[in-house]
């Protein structure tokens, strides 16, 4: 039996009253992670499998915890330089304290499906998902320290995979402990399936993929780039064309890897960047003879045209098949209609 769910839902606020609240979990508190070292990681050092396999956490803690003995591999004590040949079995005592406090805040949350074990939400174009140096308040995750207390006691309030600022659509998020390492598990092991859409420059006439290694841009600290392993991590993005227009393309884009920009960085990398997206790429471009509709939905849309619109995975408890699609923004979803309406008025 699978779990679908498709339609909107009105915005929840609800939850335990929390307002004054400001959770800094002071007591520490300990979650066991047993999962095998992908055969992707044979050549690297335990510290830099760890950090890949487990992103909630720094990898100057996963060294720490390391070296305390929290690391076991494949039931022995392991050092943070001892490299590891794939299909190890590590097994990570996960010291949790929340470093910064959080203060749970009224945000409305868009939930599309909810279960004792798990969300899945659909977070709107604006929403930084956790909080950091430029955004120490109003994310996505003071949101469900709003709506449900005890997501304090999971790591990062649950959330296990990101979106960009700016970036729309669908995301998980677990509610318990068992959740949220089966979850975890099943991101590393490749099973959840996420699927994009996104509005590129360039008529492409085939779809195909992008097999590059991303890692920090070289000299620009903020972006990330294709860039030769070791120092990029394996990053794999299938994509296909769903609608041509005249000098774009609407495309569906898979992911196999969930790196820090991913879809945005190899399709700049194959010249075909992003409408809107100033940090890959570059300026405004307008087609030859467009129609005055068409130059203005450019002129106006300021963030990359990218939409995570559907995600399927199976229930971490249950093990029913979990599938949720959101519909497109109504942003782009404007933009996709004035590129198909140059189309038409060219041909006619």
């Amino acid at each position: 039996m699978a779990i679908i769910a498709q339609t909107p839902r009105a915005p929840e606020t609800h939850g335990a009253d929390t307002s004054q609240t400001a959770f800094s979990m002071e007591t520490e508190q300990t979650e066991r992670l047993t999962l095998p070292i992908p055969a992707e990681a044979a050549g690297r050092r335990l510290d830099q499998a760890l950090a890949e396999m487990f992103p909630d956490y720094s990898r100057s803690r996963l060294t720490a915890w390391i070296k305390a003995g929290d690391v076991l591999l494949d039931g022995e004590p392991a050092v943070p330089r001892q490299i590891v040949q794939g299909g190890e079995i590590v097994a990570l005592n996960a010291r949790r304290t929340q470093e910064v406090p959080l203060k749970p805040e009224q945000i409305a949350l868009d939930i599309r499906y909810e279960d004792d074990d798990l969300l899945v939400i659909n977070k709107p174009v604006g929403l930084v998902v956790h909080p950091g140096a430029g955004q120490p308040a109003g994310t996505l995750q003071n949101a469900l320290l709003h709506f449900d207390a005890k997501l304090a006691e999971i790591p990062r309030a649950g959330i296990v995979h990101r979106l960009d600022k700016d970036t729309s659509g669908v995301m998980v998020v677990a509610r318990t402990l068992r959740a949220h390492t089966a979850l975890v598990a099943a991101l590393q092991a490749r099973d959840v399936h996420r699927q994009y859409e996104a509005v590129i420059v360039g008529a492409l006439i085939a779809g195909g993929s992008v097999d590059a290694p991303i890692g920090r841009h070289p000299r620009d600290r903020i972006r990330q780039a294709v860039v030769d392993e070791p120092h990029g991590k394996p990053a794999l993005t299938h994509y296909r064309v769903r609608e041509r227009f005249r000098a774009h393309t609407l495309v569906e884009c898979r992911l196999e890897t969930g790196r820090t920009h991913q879809i945005r960085v190899h399709m700049a990398h194959v010249k075909h960047p992003l409408i809107g997206d100033a940090l890959y790429g570059g300026g405004l471009k307008l087609p030859k003879g467009a129609t005055a509709e068409l130059i203005e939905a450019l002129r106006r849309f300021k963030r990359q045209a990218l939409h995570a619109e559907k995600l399927e995975f199976d229930h971490p408890v249950t093990g029913e098949l979990v599938s949720v699609a959101v519909e497109r923004p109504a942003d782009l979803d404007g933009l996709v209609r004035a590129l198909r309406e140059d189309a038409r008025a060219q041909k006619n």
